[in-house]
């Protein structure tokens, strides 16, 4: 079975066609990628410092069908071959989804297709099982990005458990926030990973919110105004040797990195005790921050547990992670999981609620 993706939840278009002969093979998932194609809108939104939903709709609109030309020219397949579309229905921007409900449904109609709606985080969190080394079920999720941070115990397709989420920002949102303040463009996640390599470790005594809670929820909030307090402080000094501001940016860049990853990897590591999983996932786009990664494969080695990721250019928004979540989706439940003929979509949507069971 072929499977058209279509991503469109906020400020990447992403394409993809997915075939499921080799999962349902038992052969490596991302031998199925038949082809892709991806537009990120950064450039577009750096000017206004974060994702303007009005502009991102439109873009959407001017990239989408481009992009499918280029997947079905890489796969080297036709519309007449594809079985299945599958399009992200939500959480997201409204306007963004709408434009990606549109197209699936006009498409799949033309074509007289079955179209089913993917979670934007089931995309996420099922993209580890296309890198080369595949999790096996049950295992805990770190779902990190823009807009989400939350554990998810995994059983299978179509069955998660919430463990924990954040209680205010998302850690993503803390990364592009404490990178506005230190000057540096959005987004601000990878940016501020990079300073921090710079940076010599200790050097400010950052929070390290709900560390200690009892529980696997997060917070983030307090964590950011921290930042804001120390950017303070340094500016009423009125520093002007560039070296001196300089090293003020690193060093703070690299408290502000290692709350964040040590909250992260001990509320990860709980969830994995609590529940006696021995794989880990890490998805999302923060899920690409290489200080996370070395942490948890740090703490894997000596813990005994595995982690798993998504090939990195999976990490952010793609149209293979729902081509992929659709095809499993539709396996999972016979072909029959699809969608009315509705444009409906889902900007605020609980993944439990979309479980199979």
């Amino acid at each position: 079975m072929i499977v058209l993706g279509i991503e469109t939840s906020c400020d990447e278009t992403g394409v993809a066609l997915y075939n499921t002969t080799p999962w349902e093979e038992g052969k490596p998932a991302f031998q199925g990628i038949l082809g892709q194609g991806l537009h990120s809108q950064i450039a577009m939104h750096r000017d206004y410092g974060g994702v303007v939903p009005e502009l991102a709709s439109r873009d959407h609109i001017r990239r989408v069908l481009p992009l499918l030309d280029q997947s079905l020219s890489q796969s080297g397949l036709k519309l007449a071959d594809i079985d299945a579309v599958a399009f992200t229905q939500g959480p997201g921007l409204a306007g963004a989804l709408l434009v990606g409900s549109a197209f699936a449904k006009s498409l799949a109609q033309g074509l007289n297709l079955p179209s089913i709606g993917v979670h934007h985080l089931e995309g996420h969190l099922l993209s580890p099982l296309l890198g080369q080394s595949a999790p096996q079920f049950p295992f805990i999720a770190l779902l990190v990005s823009g807009g989400h941070t939350q554990l998810m115990k995994v059983s299978g397709i179509g069955q998660y458990e919430l463990l924990g989420e954040t209680m205010d920002d998302a850690a993503g949102e803390a990364f592009d926030k404490t990178a506005k303040l230190l000057g540096l463009n959005y987004p601000g996640g990878a940016a501020i990973s990079k300073l921090a390599e710079k940076g010599r470790p200790g050097i400010f005594d950052l929070p390290k919110p709900m560390l200690h809670s009892g529980d696997l929820d997060f917070s983030f909030s307090g964590l950011k105004t921290a930042v804001l307090n120390q950017v303070k402080k340094f500016e009423e000094r009125k520093i002007t040797d560039s070296s001196e501001v300089a090293q003020f940016h690193t060093d703070l860049a690299r408290s502000f990195v290692d709350a964040i990853v040590t909250v992260l990897v001990s509320k990860s590591e709980k969830a994995l005790k609590q529940t006696s999983c021995k794989h880990l996932v890490l998805a999302g786009g923060v899920g690409a921050n290489m200080q996370l990664r070395n942490a948890l494969n740090d703490k894997a080695k000596k813990n005994r547990f595995e982690v798993h990721y998504p090939p990195l250019e999976l990490c952010t928004d793609n149209g293979v992670m729902i081509a992929f979540a659709g095809a499993l989706r539709m396996l999972a439940k016979n072909n029959g999981s699809t969608t009315s003929g509705a444009f409906d979509i889902k900007p605020r949507w609980d993944l439990q609620s979309n479980n199979l069971i």
